[in-house]
């Protein structure tokens, strides 16, 4: 494993466990050149999952994408990084758990937004105001109204 320090293309390995229920090997290494310790994941290369977007078109799923979306959304709030790594894995296992071949967007959006609304709620109406596109004051205001007063939507 090259050195992300150096670039040395050699390391050796000081300690292997397993991460992710299980589903990982976390390896911890030393670069034989200038002694850097870093970490590094080994994981099984799984059937690639389309995602299909609203206006049809299909690319792979990226999970660094999600995790990407949620920083923008959680920009100054109190969230670990460690918290939307773990939202980010969450939704790919159940993504992987439950389809096969293809998922839509929208499906993989309302993931991340059911898991980020127990995280931090600020953070979750930022997310839905991308993912749902708000155009105006008003959804975020019926957003809102959702956060507060959920069972109320429910029954309506």
């Amino acid at each position: 494993m090259r050195c992300p320090v150096c670039q040395y293309p050699d390391s050796k390995v000081l300690d292997s466990r397993p991460a992710n229920e299980g589903r990982e090997i976390r390896r911890r290494r030393e670069c034989l050149q200038c002694h850097q310790r870093f970490t590094s994941y080994e994981r099984i290369e799984e059937a690639p999952i389309w995602v299909v977007k609203k206006d049809g078109q299909r690319e792979s799923f990226n999970r660094a994408k999600i995790l990407r979306g949620m920083l923008t959304a959680c920009e100054k709030r109190p969230i670990t990084l460690e918290q939307l790594e773990q939202v980010a894995e969450a939704v790919e296992r159940e993504v992987r758990d439950q389809h096969t071949g293809e998922v839509s967007s929208q499906h993989i959006g309302q993931l991340v937004m059911n898991r980020l609304q127990v995280v931090d709620q600020v953070a979750y109406v930022r997310f839905a105001s991308v993912y749902r596109q708000f155009t105006d004051i008003e959804g975020f205001r019926q957003e809102l109204e959702r956060l507060i007063h959920p069972h109320h939507n429910q029954e309506g």
